[in-house]
């Protein structure tokens, strides 16, 4: 005999709220909300289309089917079709019960249940009895798994424990659950050995607030949270579900990085935060400057990061955008036309401030990505040689241009003079040196140069102005116009007084300048290296975020 194929029929996952409407309805689930409107029936059709799609679908939905007219019919069918585009319907074996979770959440909840089902996790300790591991274990089994087995480790730190099971692919998964007084975490799933490591290495980062005070039990209800935190990792792993720190999730984490639960104990809360420099291959580019953003914030978390995060603070937004972070050789600041260019020109200079505290042989040249770094590296070459063979510029050469003569006349506003500026010709090369109140830039225009170098002048002041003793200044340079401009098109009736139309033309400009720049100098480039403890993190970070760094041997950045 054979057996009788399974018959499967949509039903609404576990957790959908259903509010009516005056004119029809919206629908919550766990990650997606629909709201339909149009028509006084729609409240009434729900109750029709509940029936059929709840608990007791299968009755509901014969007696029904025998009951409705064709026009019910048809808008049941369109309703549940639109309730299937947002993921609120799963196809469930009549006569099984939908458990309400994975129900919320698994494509396939049956074969999910199954599988924690079928799960033995272990929970390791040191104290196999004490609070933390039995609130593990509890979490574990009312996952829907077999009783964990809780076993002395006593090797564990204090406050720590391991929870592992086998994953879908029979390879065993393991989280790290740390909970301390103050604070505590939950590392991503890994594989036990790589779960310990995480362990180790966020405990140290994150120091005293997450070791638990000796001889206090942590808050219940912290330990609660972190307890569940962990088994719902764990078991998401072992279930085939999306982790819940997956970077699709959450805009602010890194794909390819691991995301770590970290929790704080008065008040209760708890985030994923990014850990750039965390375990993991290496990142490809971020392709427009609103992904770079948020490697750079990424770069800078609070809890996980390696620098401390451009902000604009206090600091004044016009007529420049100014932003300031902590460096180990004193605050930075930075501006530009923008507040996003002012963060990334602050985030690549901090980067190799940073570098140059941990020492290590040549400071990198850091950018977002291969153009960029090599770009800011070009400038930096120029900018460090002295002059042959310059032919200096007439003003008539820039001053016709709405940027350059914007950004000269706030600096000569600021100054209430006009401004010191001179603008060479590099050689016989497209490359255009200007030089206004000492700030220095190099651009492929004599425009672009002026306005750059006025650019940086005014945010020297501006600094200065606003009371912030900066040790160091960065500032917009060409090398992040295709970066700005990616993914970009000016409006059709913009000028280049526009920001987005000027840096769409100076982004234009900069492979030919990368040329003539590097023809002047005869600059060659390596990817850097870590060559001191203190700088791995650093590296790794790096290549979390896909960002590019280079040796370039013409002096220190």
């Amino acid at each position: 005999m054979t057996a009788e194929p399974e018959t499967h029929r949509p039903r609404l996952r576990p957790g959908v709220a259903v509010t009516p409407l005056r004119e029809g309805l919206h629908l919550r689930g766990r990650d997606t909300s629909l709201t339909l409107e149009g028509s006084r029936a729609l409240p009434a059709l729900w109750q029709v289309l509940a029936a059929r799609l709840g608990p007791d679908a299968e009755a509901a939905g014969a007696a029904a089917d025998a009951a409705v007219e064709p026009k019910v019919a048809a808008a049941l069918a369109t309703v549940t079709a639109r309730l299937r585009e947002h993921g609120l319907l799963v196809d469930h074996p009549d006569g099984e019960r939908l458990p309400p979770w994975p129900g919320s959440v698994a494509d396939d909840p049956g074969g999910a249940a199954a599988a924690l089902a079928a799960a033995r996790p272990v929970v390791a300790a040191a104290d196999p009895d004490g609070p933390s591991a039995r609130a593990v274990a509890r979490a574990l089994a009312r996952g829907g798994t077999a009783a964990p087995a809780v076993v002395a480790e006593p090797g564990l730190p204090p406050g720590r424990v391991m929870a592992a099971a086998d994953g879908p692919s029979g390879r065993a998964v393991a989280v790290a659950v740390q909970c301390g007084a103050d604070g505590g975490f939950v590392t991503e799933p890994a594989d036990p050995a790589r779960a310990r490591v995480d362990a180790t290495a966020l405990a140290a980062r994150l120091g005293p607030a997450a070791a638990p005070a000796p001889g206090a039990a942590p808050p219940p209800v912290f330990l609660a949270l972190l307890a569940a935190a962990g088994a719902q990792r764990l078991l998401c792993a072992v279930a085939g579900l999306p982790d819940p720190g997956e970077p699709a999730e959450d805009p602010r984490l890194l794909a390819g990085r691991p995301a770590v639960l970290i929790a704080e104990a008065r008040p209760p809360r708890a985030d994923y935060h990014p850990w750039a420099a965390g375990p993991g291959a290496v990142a490809a580019p971020p392709g427009d400057l609103a992904e770079a953003l948020r490697r750079v914030d990424a770069l800078g978390d609070a809890r996980l990061g390696v620098l401390d995060a451009p902000s604009p603070g206090e600091l004044p937004q016009l007529p420049v955008a100014l932003v300031s972070c902590g460096t180990p050789s004193g605050p930075l600041a930075a501006g530009a036309v923008r507040t996003d260019l002012a963060r990334l020109a602050a985030a690549c200079r901090s980067v190799e401030l940073h570098l140059a505290a941990v020492g290590g042989g040549a400071v990198p040249v850091v950018g977002v990505d291969p153009s960029h770094a090599l770009g800011r590296a070009v400038r930096w070459a120029v900018l460090g040689r002295p002059l042959r063979g310059d032919r200096p510029v007439p003003e008539s050469a820039w001053r016709e241009h709405p940027q350059a003569g914007h950004w000269y006349g706030a600096l000569a506003r600021r100054l209430g003079r006009a401004p010191d500026l001179t603008v060479r010709q590099l050689a016989s090369e497209q490359a255009y040196l200007a030089q206004a109140e000492g700030a220095r830039a190099v651009e492929a225009t004599p425009a672009d140069a002026v306005a750059h170098a006025a650019l940086a002048a005014l945010t020297r002041l501006l600094v200065r102005d606003g009371g912030l003793a900066a040790a160091h200044h960065a500032a917009l340079s060409g090398a992040a116009a295709p970066l700005a401009a990616a993914g970009r098109a000016p409006a059709a009736w913009a000028d280049p007084g526009w920001a987005d139309h000027w840096l769409a033309d100076v982004a234009d400009r900069e492979p030919d300048l990368h040329a003539a720049l590097v023809r002047l100098t005869g600059l060659r480039t390596t990817r850097w290296q870590p060559a001191t403890p203190g700088a791995r993190p650093f590296a790794a970070a790096l290549d979390g975020c896909g960002f590019t760094a280079l040796v370039t041997g013409e002096g220190r950045p």
